[in-house]
C-alpha cells in the first residue's frame, strides 16, 4: 500500500480528484502494482516503440473494473482474453481512457460500496479510429482511439502501476 502520508500517495490523490469531479466520497487505499515479469515486458515493448516510433508515446490513463478482475489484472496484469466483456466498439482489445469519469462507468461496488480503478503505462503507440470488428489493430497502427478511450491489443502494451480503492 501507498503510505497516505506519502508525496506519491498525495499526487496520486489530487489528480485523481480533479479527474472525478466529484463522482467519489472517499480514497479507501492506493496500491502500488509490482509485478516484476510484466514490467520487464512493458520496458522491452517500450524500447521498441521509441526505436520504431522516434517518440515517446507512453500515456497515463484510467482502466475501471471490477473488484475481482482487479485482482487478477494485480497478479497477471492485463489479459486481451477478456476482450467483449463490456463490449467491443472500438476493438476486441483492453481498453482504458484518459477521463476518469468514463472508467468509472466500468467500475462495480463490491459489497462494502469499493469499487477498483487502475492507473496504467500505456503505450498508444500510432493510433486509429477502430470499430467493433477489429481483433488486431490495422497495420502500421498500435492501438484504436475515440479521442479520449484507447483500445490496446498486445498485453504488454500496458503496466498497471497504481491500484484504486474508493467509494
Amino acid at each position: 500500500m501507498v503510505p497516505p502520508t506519502s508525496d506519491e500517495y498525495k499526487s496520486i490523490l489530487n489528480k485523481f480528484d480533479q479527474a472525478m469531479r466529484g463522482h467519489y466520497n472517499q480514497i479507501v487505499h492506493i496500491q502500488r502494482v509490482q509485478n516484476e515479469r510484466w514490467y520487464m515486458q512493458y520496458l522491452a515493448h517500450s524500447r521498441d516503440f521509441q526505436n520504431r516510433l522516434h517518440a515517446d508515446t507512453e500515456q497515463r490513463l484510467y482502466h475501471g473494473c471490477p473488484e475481482l478482475a482487479a485482482h487478477s489484472i494485480s497478479e497477471s496484469c492485463f489479459n486481451r482474453s477478456y476482450a467483449g466483456i463490456n463490449g467491443t466498439a472500438l476493438g476486441a482489445g483492453v481498453y482504458f481512457s484518459s477521463e476518469a469519469t468514463y472508467s468509472h462507468g466500468y467500475t462495480r461496488p463490491n459489497a462494502n460500496g469499493e469499487r477498483c480503478m487502475f492507473i496504467a503505462r500505456v503505450l498508444v503507440g500510432k493510433t486509429t479510429g477502430g470499430n467493433s470488428s477489429m481483433k488486431t489493430p490495422p497495420p502500421g497502427f498500435d492501438s484504436t482511439s475515440s479521442g479520449s478511450a484507447f483500445v490496446i491489443y498486445h498485453d504488454a502494451q500496458a503496466y498497471a502501476e497504481h491500484l484504486i480503492t474508493y467509494k
